[in-house]
């Protein structure tokens, strides 16, 4: 690397202790992503329920009881899937982690060259190779570790099903919440509401997409405008399909 490009930070990053800490900090700590998608669903469903019941012509009344009794029941699902699918990874690894273990009491020449094969392929030859395939198969533990992420592609540690479903909950009902405030601001008239349910809602999309972008060190604004739009654009069609419905009904009677 060129000097000139060295920072103090990134020697600082780069120290044994520093390095140490960081490989710590794995999967099973990190819910920023369950968090990310539980708030942007979490509010995208409520604004939409907001839309909709504003484009059918419903009071405020009627739209926070459909927003909240859904902001609810959505996030409890969507916590119990989250929650389901962590599990699910969780259990095929165990059951993934005895038959490796099976494999290696049963044959273990037969593992062993599985081993060789995988460092041959990165380009390990000759007594080195050996020395690799040697000191991995001499601890059962690192053996059956190195089968999982080497020929299945799993990583050594996921998150905690409970924390994931947690997280994803919490961000739902928070920031869902978010646009169903102003409905309870009762001198306003239900298009103002709607107004401000609106930029509130805006914010929040903007909001959870710069933090995504800061998070995984993309373009911070670009990454709030591009998760606006997606919410903005569910919202749209939220708003258009009770409008549409709604005179179509009453058209219809």
């Amino acid at each position: 690397m060129n000097d000139k490009k060295r920072t103090p930070e990134l020697e600082h990053s780069h120290k044994p202790e520093a390095v140490a800490q960081r490989l710590q900090n794995t999967s099973a700590d990190n819910v920023f992503s369950d968090a990310v998608l539980g708030g942007i669903d979490g509010c995208v469903t409520t604004f939409a329920i907001v839309s909709a019941a504003v484009g059918a012509g419903f009071s405020a009344t009627v739209a926070i009881i459909l927003g909240f009794a859904n902001l609810i029941a959505d996030g409890f699902s969507m916590a119990v899937s989250n929650y389901e699918a962590h599990q699910a990874k969780q259990q095929y690894r165990e059951h993934l982690k005895k038959t490796e273990a099976q494999h290696i009491k049963l044959i273990p020449e037969g593992e062993k060259e599985e081993v060789r094969q995988i460092y041959a392929q990165k380009g390990f030859s000759g007594n080195q190779l050996e020395e690799i395939v040697a000191t991995i198969t001499a601890d059962d533990n690192l053996w059956i570790e190195t089968m999982l992420r080497e020929e299945y592609g799993l990583q050594a540690v996921d998150k905690s099903p409970r924390q994931a479903a947690l997280a994803t909950f919490i961000a739902f009902v928070m920031v869902g919440t978010i646009p169903l405030i102003p409905l309870f601001i009762t001198s306003l008239n239900i298009h103002m509401q709607f107004l401000y349910s609106s930029l509130l809602a805006a914010m929040m999309f903007f909001m959870i997409g710069s933090v995504k972008g800061f998070y995984v060190h993309q373009p911070i604004f670009k990454s709030g405008i591009k998760t606006l739009l997606t919410g903005g654009s569910a919202a749209s069609l939220a708003f258009l399909t009770g409008y549409v419905l709604q005179n179509y009904l009453l058209s219809a009677g």
